[in-house]
């Protein structure tokens, strides 16, 4: 399921066959929480921007409308009316979100509902069952994310129960394939691996991971509180004991300078929430240095957002509109914005493969570290 076509130095090109078509790696997955992109997007702008996968949150469509609804209509393609490959994540994080309003036991996790509080129960099976009634392409195991820094001998037992749950999630997701009613037969599963900052309990976690036979392999529990350095350093230790004939997907990641340094040490897959937040509030993305477009420089800025950029924003719009925008509280001015930087990031990673394939991935790495070391203007 997973080609590998070329490789400069740590940096890797490849393909992912999925029962929705073929993932061009390294990608970058659009965050579509409760299937739909915050900032007024759908899929059919999704489509348009570029975007290959998009990732939707088990958690947050578990509690609405209802993963059985969701089964009902037709399963997560047909309700949001995307017919390329999703992966759904495992709600983990959302439960580590979660923290004072959750207790957490060998069979799974008690919480309460963020939205009105009622008591809910998820374990392995549960999540393997929320996921298989959404039909996605890629589900992720189930796992606890714990906080960074936390003690070495809780991030150990965590991470040992990482491994105890994805096996009984390859179990529960193996039987639910196999069910006449399943929406996707063909549902796959990727683990994940856990043990904080600790590069002694990581690696230990990952070998065990990767002694299960399973679609792709994830790190986990990064970005949640430690330095850029740290987890780097997370990533440099992990990826030597990945399959190489495997996708590798770093979770909830990243920046710009994330993605350049995370792909040149092996990385494949990456997802975040950050380039439609801040798009949200007024901070696009360019190939020169991040804007902010509430300031006043842009009030009479008669140029598109990036001169470079070929979304239907820049193609059509000028600094000084969108700027407008902002400060008359338009909600177009979101999705213009949306738009912008989730084409920017979709197109970061169309030229990231096309420099690994020519042999250039350094040069476009030194230019991106360039433009984000600017403040933004």
């Amino acid at each position: 399921m997973f080609k590998l076509l070329k490789t400069s130095n740590a940096a890797r090109v490849g393909e992912f066959t999925t029962s929705r078509g073929v993932i061009k790696t390294p990608v970058f997955m659009n965050v579509a929480t409760a299937a739909a992109i915050k900032g007024g997007l759908s899929s059919l702008d999704l489509a348009e921007i570029g975007c290959q996968v998009a990732l939707c949150n088990t958690y947050h469509l578990h509690l609405r409308p209802g993963d059985e609804t969701v089964k009902n209509l037709g399963g997560i393609h047909k309700f949001m009316n995307w017919q390329q490959p999703i992966l759904t994540d495992s709600g983990g994080f959302q439960v580590f979100s979660l923290a004072n309003l959750r207790k957490i036991k060998e069979e799974g996790v008690y919480f309460s509902s963020h939205i009105d509080g009622r008591k809910i129960f998820m374990g392995p099976e549960e999540s393997m069952q929320i996921q298989s009634n959404l039909g996605s392409d890629i589900a992720m195991a189930f796992d606890e994310c714990v906080e960074n820094p936390c003690e070495k001998s809780y991030a150990k037992a965590s991470a040992d129960m990482t491994v105890r749950w994805l096996n009984r999630c390859v179990t529960e997701l193996s039987r639910l394939n196999l069910r006449d009613d399943t929406v996707n037969p063909n549902q796959m599963l990727f683990g994940i691996n856990q043990g904080s900052t600790y590069e002694d309990i990581r690696i230990e976690n990952m070998k065990q991971i990767a002694d299960i036979p399973l679609d792709g392999y994830a790190i986990g529990g990064l970005a949640v509180g430690e330095s850029a350095s740290e987890m780097y350093r997370i990533v440099e230790c992990v990826v030597p004991h990945m399959p190489t004939d495997k996708p590798r997907y770093l979770m909830g990641v990243g920046t710009p300078v994330n993605l350049v340094e995370s792909v040149s040490r092996g990385i494949d897959f990456f997802d975040c929430v950050l380039p439609s937040r801040n798009a949200r509030h007024g901070t696009l993305l360019t190939s020169n240095c991040p804007l902010n477009m509430r300031n006043e420089r842009h009030a009479q800025s008669d140029v598109a957002i990036d001169e470079n950029c070929g979304c239907s924003t820049c193609q059509n719009f000028s600094r000084a509109y969108v700027r407008h925008l902002f400060k008359a509280n338009e909600m177009l001015a979101m999705r213009l914005s949306v738009i912008h930087n989730l084409y920017y990031y979709n197109n970061l990673m169309s030229r990231i493969r096309a420099a690994i394939e020519n042999d250039t991935f350094d040069a476009l790495k030194l230019e991106v570290l360039s433009a984000y070391e600017k403040p933004s203007n």
